[in-house]
């Protein structure tokens, strides 16, 4: 019986009590929620000052490293009259569909091999092989079998992408809680359902990881490509520019190149937001 109730039979009237009153939250000032933001944007604006004003002042010529306002009149230039757009636009697509296609692909035989044992021992040795083998070396051979077009870019971008990824949900299949496995298989579960319901959900997190860094190989192998052979792309922009000594071109497309592979990346963390919102975030 509980302190009222108790005395209320007894007759008795305890003093009423009030509420206890509840802590009141600490104001946070904007700053400190800030913080973060504020930090990259004041190092950003520095190094950039520091770019625009040191090369000058320590005498070092523009056709060694050129300031800011030199890549800007640059970029007006080659949009102008390099066709900026369309090279940064060919870049971007081929990188983009080498990436989709290279993630499919090796997320997709990552499953089977890590679903059958015997067939990963027989391939083993061979994506071994292939994998320990430089993949942009492939380039010149591609050009020579496919010519001068966009399919050796694109081939290259796929296989560039596609072992990370591979080797990734590969593990994390071999990595899957055994007794989740005996349990379902006690409930009679078949081998497509345990698939489905354990292994994918447990290779996520591998596979985000994997898309990460495919994210950003896929940049650097549609870069070779285009280093190597054509005539459209910020790689080859790179070419042409190292051609002509025009180091402010170069700086341009490899600075294009790196902003396509932050969207790229953007745009995986973005997914892996949505796909892995159970897993918990450590709290800083």
């Amino acid at each position: 019986m509980s302190a009222p109730e108790a005395s209320s039979a007894l007759g008795l009237r305890l003093p009423a009590t009030e509420p206890t009153a509840q802590p009141a939250v600490p104001t946070i000032p904007w700053y400190t929620r800030h913080a973060v933001t504020l930090g990259s944007l004041a190092f950003g604006v520095a190094f950039l000052l520091t770019w625009q004003l040191l090369p000058p002042a320590l005498g070092v010529p523009s056709y060694i490293i050129p300031t800011v306002s030199d890549l800007i009149a640059e970029a007006g230039r080659m949009a102008a009259r390099e066709r900026l757009i369309y090279h940064f636009a060919s870049t971007f697509f081929i990188g983009s569909i080498g990436f989709i296609v290279g993630s499919l692909l090796g997320a997709a035989i990552g499953y089977v091999l890590g679903m059958s044992t015997l067939l990963e021992k027989i391939l083993s040795p061979y994506l071994l092989g292939l994998q320990i083998a430089p993949k942009v070396a492939f380039a010149p051979l591609f050009i020579m079998w496919l010519g001068y077009n966009a399919w050796p870019k694109l081939i290259v971008t796929i296989l560039v992408v596609f072992f990370p990824i591979l080797v990734n949900v590969l593990q994390s299949m071999k990595t899957v809680d055994r007794d989740m496995i005996n349990l379902a298989r006690a409930y009679s579960m078949s081998r497509m359902q345990i698939f489905w319901k354990i292994e994918v959900p447990a290779s996520m997190p591998a596979l985000m990881a994997g898309l990460r860094i495919g994210a950003t190989l896929a940049v650097i192998g549609v870069t070779v490509g285009e280093l190597v052979g054509g005539n459209t792309g910020l790689g080859y922009l790179i070419t042409f520019g190292e051609g002509q000594a025009n180091t402010a071109m170069v700086f341009n497309a490899i600075i294009l190149l790196t902003i396509i592979g932050i969207v790229l990346y953007g745009v995986v963390a973005f997914i892996e937001a949505r796909v892995l919102h159970y897993i918990p975030r450590a709290i800083r």
